[in-house]
């Protein structure tokens, strides 16, 4: 793969071809908690060439939790599919966001979105998709499935499957799995590894649990991990040790 201008070489590698990377949209507020921070994005961009570098070929899910949560507002009475669809459009938002801040590091990338906007990005094709990733771009997807009722995990789930990656990075706040919430609870205990199974009947809270159903029956591992940590992706992607894994 040829690596843009701006990446370095290095001596490391990738442990894996292709990966599908997933970003909740939480993540890009910082710790402001809402809105996009900039020097968030700019950080995160830092590690995604690292892990480039390393001669991965990677594609992006993002969610939309900083702008607008559709589960939320159907909880408090709006419609769900009216407020599912508006929550696709925050994550077309925080896709051009990232293609910006990418794009300002030397990586080539393309937005594809589940509905159709052709002023700003590609309808989401999946062999267009795999060539892109071929020539070394990163594919951002945006708007989730473009359906109502699923969630950008299962989103992560099946544009991972359709683009044939190796695994799910989700990278998170919080270094892996615990049995309990660690930010409340001190003597929370850490999973180094899970199965599927594991992770459907102890009811953890990962991905959704059709979208790890759908990891489960096609075999694609899922690895969480700290994002806020600088360098995890890089380390993620050449298989050092950190986290939890589900396989």
């Amino acid at each position: 793969m040829k690596l843009p201008l701006k990446l370095k070489e290095t001596n490391l590698a990738s442990k894996y071809k292709r990966i599908l990377l997933k970003l909740s949209g939480e993540a890009l507020a910082g710790d402001n908690g809402f809105g996009i921070d900039l020097k968030t994005i700019e950080a995160i961009s830092k590690d995604v060439v690292e892990a480039v570098a390393l001669g991965v070929q990677v594609g992006v899910v993002i969610g939309g939790g900083n702008i607008f949560r559709g589960i939320a507002a159907s909880a408090k009475g709006m419609d769900r599919a009216s407020s599912d669809y508006m929550g696709m459009l925050a994550t077309c938002i925080n896709a051009l966001a990232l293609q910006d801040s990418f794009e300002k590091h030397g990586l080539n990338t393309r937005v594809q979105s589940a509905i159709e906007m052709a002023e700003i990005s590609e309808p989401y094709i999946r062999r267009r998709a795999i060539r892109h990733l071929e020539k070394g771009r990163i594919v951002i997807f945006a708007a989730g499935t473009g359906n109502p009722y699923f969630t950008t995990d299962t989103a992560a789930a099946l544009r991972a499957m359709e683009i044939n990656a190796d695994i799910i990075m989700k990278a998170t706040k919080v270094d892996g799995i615990y049995d309990k919430d660690p930010m409340i609870h001190s003597d929370a205990v850490k999973f180094e590894d899970l199965s599927y199974i594991d992770v459907l009947n102890k009811g953890l809270k990962v991905m959704d649990s059709t979208a790890t159903s759908l990891c489960m029956d096609n075999k694609l591992p899922i690895l969480t991990f700290n994002l806020t940590t600088p360098g995890n992706i890089a380390k993620a992607v050449s298989g050092e040790h950190i986290g939890t894994m589900i396989k």
